[in-house]
């Protein structure tokens, strides 16, 4: 999905459309209605004119939305929309209605342009049935390509070994998911995991020569120069696991802080795309360079008030500075470690400065105690 498209449009060319399209559009938000020459007095109001042939309006549409609804043949919408076609990584959601509305049809981008979701909930909407030819979701097992997607999780490589693990687990063959970080709500925590597939919590004595594919979820960088035979039957996850907890001279360009981070994250073999919030002392709650690399990458700035940072234990060292400053014996540490909510820091306060007599940053890490899905069969919350 790519953030700046609108949400949905909606294309109909002929009298029982238009009334399956006017019921969506006003059920839609943010919808758009394209509707043809001869039923457009007859449209909502706020409808668009669809050209005929629709090949024009097609062009500059289909790239603007996330989902496309046709109340349309699906013979006729593939032909129209092959020739704008580019990947399955950008191409957006198609989905076919027939003209009695008994059908919703995904037709393109099930999965990572989320076909099988709006299939499902506009199927919902007009109360019909739903049709979705992905195997995996047929089949009920893990969606390898976009797994844990709700969750804020990201694929490292999004070509490497996908394809391959998508048949694994469709196949039932032998597959192991190994959570080393992240929720484990990737798979609902209710069910068991598919057939076929196993579980673990680290990488400890696994041989991937066991497994046709191994799915990991990891913070971690160096699995590929530590276990290069695992690395190259993976599939690697990258959740939102890591917490950083941020300290500055007052007035630090947003590229010092931002370098800073990688530097410390690149020192420890840490995920860059795995930072879900940074925090620190409510002195800095407005300091310009914290609200601008949050606002860039999106990430959840917190602030706690010197006095709950000078009550958090587990800190490796009193800062003295920070003490005579903003009145807490810990910036960077005391906030990572109560915003994650974790008893232990992953990287301990590293300091970073570009050059001399320039502003110095702080940083310390840690990572969010997510519990595993075996702790949770053992308290006996996972069987309903």
């Amino acid at each position: 999905m790519i953030q700046s498209r609108k949400p949905y449009a909606i294309y109909v060319i002929t009298k029982h459309g238009l009334k399956t399209g006017t019921e969506l559009f006003h059920s839609l938000k943010g919808a758009d209605i394209f509707v043809s020459p001869k039923f457009i007095s007859e449209a909502p109001k706020e409808s668009k004119l669809l050209s005929l042939p629709m090949e024009p309006t097609l062009r500059e549409t289909f790239m603007e939305y996330d989902c496309h609804i046709y109340v349309i043949s699906v013979g006729a919408v593939v032909r129209m929309i092959s020739p704008l076609l580019v990947s399955k990584k950008t191409d957006p959601a198609v989905l076919c209605i027939d003209d009695q509305a008994k059908f919703t049809i995904c037709v393109l981008s099930g999965h990572v342009g989320r076909g099988n979701f709006f299939t499902q909930k506009i199927s919902d909407l007009l109360e019909n049935i739903p049709v979705i030819t992905t195997a995996s979701d047929v089949s009920g097992t893990l969606t390898v390509d976009i797994l844990g997607r709700e969750l804020g999780w990201s694929l490292e490589d999004q070509d490497r070994n996908v394809t391959r693990a998508c048949a694994a687990v469709v196949n039932e063959t032998k597959v192991l998911f190994v959570q080393e970080t992240g929720e484990p709500s990737f798979w609902p925590l209710e069910k068991d995991l598919p057939k076929g597939v196993e579980y673990s919590i680290n990488l400890k004595n696994v041989d991937p020569k066991d497994y046709e594919i191994l799915l990991i979820s990891s913070d971690r960088t160096d699995i590929k120069t530590k276990t290069p035979e695992i690395y190259s039957n993976s599939v690697i996850y990258r959740p939102k696991s890591l917490i950083l907890g941020l300290g500055c001279d007052k007035g630090i360009p947003k590229e010092v802080v931002e370098n800073g981070i990688i530097k410390v994250l690149k020192e420890y073999n840490l995920s860059f795309d795995c930072i879900k919030s940074i925090a620190s002392v409510d002195v800095k709650k407005d300091e310009p360079a914290f609200l601008a690399i949050s606002k860039k990458y999106g990430w959840d700035f917190i602030t706690f008030s010197a006095e709950k940072l000078d009550q958090v234990d587990g800190i490796s060292e009193i800062s003295k500075a920070a003490s005579e400053y903003v009145g807490t014996r810990s910036v960077s540490e005391a906030s990572a470690l109560l915003l994650s909510g974790s008893d232990k820091l992953l990287v301990t306060k590293q300091k970073y400065k570009e050059t001399e007599g320039g502003k110095n940053l702080t940083v310390a890490v840690s990572r969010i105690p997510f519990a595993t899905r075996s702790e949770i069969h053992s308290e006996g919350l996972e069987k309903v």
